[in-house]
């Protein structure tokens, strides 16, 4: 079983992978054209990541991923306020038919100047219209500097998601 990773092109999905990954920071300058799978190892569990490219081109491909997974994990850029719109009409799209799936909202590059707080990330992806039943939860990412150690708040993601893998198994 997979945790899919998606979110619109530049959003930081690959950079967060690798930070997951190794604990350390290397920030990734090229898209992902296509598909990048991550195994990442905790004490408890063994997950398997899946992103796929958010370019206009590979987004078709995103809804086919979806019923095969046990968690979504959406990546938004935080500091790209004219595409936060269409982050939202993607993200209610792919979950609508879904009312069960859990979602991780990372609303990344939170170290950025201009970037948007969580709650307006919040308000922005109108999250409160998504409904109670589905678990879902929003946390703000950085990855830092190239070689430094991941943020608290990357830890913070890496443990959550690590359990909700655990509960949906």
């Amino acid at each position: 079983k997979q945790i899919l990773v998606l979110g619109l092109d530049g959003a930081g999905k690959t950079s967060i992978l690798h930070s997951l990954a190794t604990n350390h920071v290397k920030r990734s300058v090229a898209p992902t054209e296509g598909f990048n799978a991550v195994c990442i190892n905790t004490e408890e569990s063994k997950m398997e990541f899946l992103e796929i490219g958010g370019g206009e081109s590979l987004r078709s491909y995103w809804k086919m991923y979806l019923p095969k997974v046990l968690l979504l994990v959406y990546v938004v850029d935080s500091a790209d306020h004219a595409r936060l719109p269409m982050a939202k009409e993607l993200l209610h799209q792919l979950i609508q038919n879904n009312s069960t799936l859990p979602v991780v909202v990372l609303a990344n590059k939170q170290d950025l100047e201009g970037a948007y707080c969580i709650t307006d990330i919040h308000d922005a992806l109108a999250l409160s219209d998504i409904g109670d039943k589905r678990k879902m939860f929003l946390i703000g990412t950085h990855v830092a500097e190239d070689g430094s150690e991941i943020s608290s708040s990357m830890k913070d993601a890496k443990e959550l998601i690590g359990q909700l893998v655990l509960e949906t198994q």
